[in-house]
C-alpha cells in the first residue's frame, strides 16, 4: 500500500485530510520537527502546529520540544486496534447487508425470490421447526440430512411428514435407520428434483436441482400459491413412487392429511357398506375456528366420480371439488379438503378409527 493509499485509508478512519498527511510523513521521518514535517508533506506551515497537536490528543503521536516543536509517532497499539475496530464493523456490516439482501423479512400473503439455496434451506429449517400439523419434502440425499434434526423432532412432536428422497444417476438413498424416526411416510423418486419444504398447508420453500443453470430459490407464504405447490408434490414427488418406509400397520388407525388420499381409500369400504368411524380435525370454513369432530362417515362426492371408474382412483379424478358427509352426535356435517369454502369443514386430519361390515 503506497502513502497515497494509506492516507485514504486513514481518512476513512476519522482523521482530516492534513491529520492524515502528517500522520504518513512522520511515519516515515521518525522523529522530526514540525517544519520538517511540514515540508514532507502538503499540510501548509502555519497549520502544522494544530494539526500536530490534533493527532496528540487522538493518540497516534507525541509531542516533545526541543530547539523547536518535535513530534514523533507513538506505539501503533492503539492505532491498530482502532483501525482492527473499524475494520470488523465494515466486516460485520457488509454481512449484515448481504444477509438482509438475501433473506428479506417475509410479510402475510407474500412470495419473495432470493439470490442463495443456503437461504432457502435455512428458512425451511426454521419453519419445520415451527411445524404444527403437517410436512411435505422433497430433498436430495444430502439436502436430507441437513433438515434431519429439525424432522427429527417436528416428528416427535406429532406432525405429519410425508419425505420424498429425489436420487440422480449413482446415488444412494439413506439407509432406513436413518429416516426412521424422521417422517410418517418416505419414498425414492428416482430421478433428481428440486429442493422443497412445504408446512401446514401455508409456508413453501422451493429451489431449483442443483444443477439448474441459475441459482436462487422462492419462499411463499400464501395458501393458494402453496396449494399449487401441492400438487407438484403429489403429481411429481409423491404419487407415483415406491414406499421406503412407513409407519403404518394394519393395528394402527390410519391418519390423512389430504381428504384426497382418504378418499380413495374409503370409496371401496362404502361401496361394500362398511361402517366407517373416523375423527377429523380442521377449521369452521365460516368462523376459521379449529373443530375437531367424531362420527361416521356415510358418503363421499368429488367432481370426477361419473368418469369411467377404476380401481384405485386415479389422482386426477380427485383434482376437483371433493367432500365427505361425517355424521355425528351433534349433527351432519360436509366435509371438505385444502380449501374447502362451500363446506362446512376444511379437513387438515382425518382419522380412520374403526372400520366394520353390517
Amino acid at each position: 500500500m503506497d502513502d497515497s493509499e494509506l492516507t485514504d485509508v486513514l481518512e476513512d478512519a476519522g482523521l482530516s485530510p492534513y491529520q492524515a498527511e502528517a500522520y504518513v510523513a512522520l511515519l516515515g521521518l521518525g522523529t522530526a520537527s514540525a517544519t520538517d514535517i511540514a515540508d514532507s508533506c502538503d499540510v501548509p506551515d502555519p497549520r502544522i502546529y494544530d494539526v500536530l497537536r490534533d493527532l496528540e490528543t487522538k493518540g497516534y503521536i507525541e509531542t516533545f520540544q526541543q530547539d523547536s516543536l518535535t513530534a514523533r509517532a507513538r506505539n501503533p497499539d492503539v492505532v491498530l486496534e482502532d483501525l482492527r475496530s473499524r475494520s470488523s464493523k465494515y466486516l460485520n456490516a457488509a454481512e449484515t447487508i448481504e444477509e438482509r439482501w438475501n433473506q428479506p423479512e417475509i410479510s402475510d400473503h407474500e412470495v419473495s425470490i432470493v439470490k442463495r439455496f443456503e437461504t432457502v434451506v435455512s428458512r425451511a429449517r426454521e419453519l419445520i421447526e415451527a411445524a404444527e400439523n403437517q410436512i411435505q419434502v422433497g430433498v436430495d440425499p444430502e439436502q436430507f440430512y441437513a433438515v434431519r434434526e429439525e424432522l427429527i423432532a417436528a416428528h416427535d412432536r406429532g406432525v405429519n411428514i410425508k419425505l420424498s428422497i429425489c436420487t440422480g444417476a449413482g446415488e444412494d438413498v439413506p439407509p432406513l435407520s436413518d429416516i426412521e424416526g424422521t417422517c410418517t411416510e418416505a419414498r425414492n423418486r428416482e430421478i433428481p428434483a428440486p429442493f422443497f419444504v412445504l408446512v401446514d398447508r401455508t409456508w413453501t420453500c422451493f429451489a431449483p436441482h442443483h444443477d439448474s443453470v441459475n441459482e436462487y430459490g422462492v419462499l411463499v407464504k400464501d395458501r393458494t400459491h402453496t396449494y399449487v405447490f401441492h400438487w407438484f408434490f403429489l403429481t411429481c414427488l409423491w404419487e407415483i413412487w415406491d414406499t421406503l418406509y412407513t409407519e403404518r400397520t394394519p393395528e394402527t388407525p390410519t391418519t390423512y392429511v389430504d381428504l384426497r388420499h382418504a378418499v380413495r381409500d374409503i370409496e371401496p369400504l362404502l361401496n361394500e357398506d362398511a361402517i366407517i368411524e373416523a375423527v377429523v380435525v380442521g377449521y369452521d370454513t365460516e368462523t376459521k375456528e379449529s373443530v375437531e369432530l367424531t362420527g361416521r362417515v356415510t358418503g363421499i362426492d368429488y367432481t370426477g366420480s361419473n368418469i369411467g371408474r377404476t380401481d384405485p382412483v386415479p389422482l386426477a379424478q380427485l383434482a376437483g371439488r371433493i367432500s365427505a358427509t361425517l355424521v355425528t352426535d351433534d349433527g351432519t356435517y360436509e366435509v371438505g379438503g385444502w380449501g374447502a369454502v362451500i363446506e362446512e369443514v376444511e379437513a387438515t386430519e382425518i382419522t380412520i378409527t374403526n372400520v366394520e361390515y353390517e
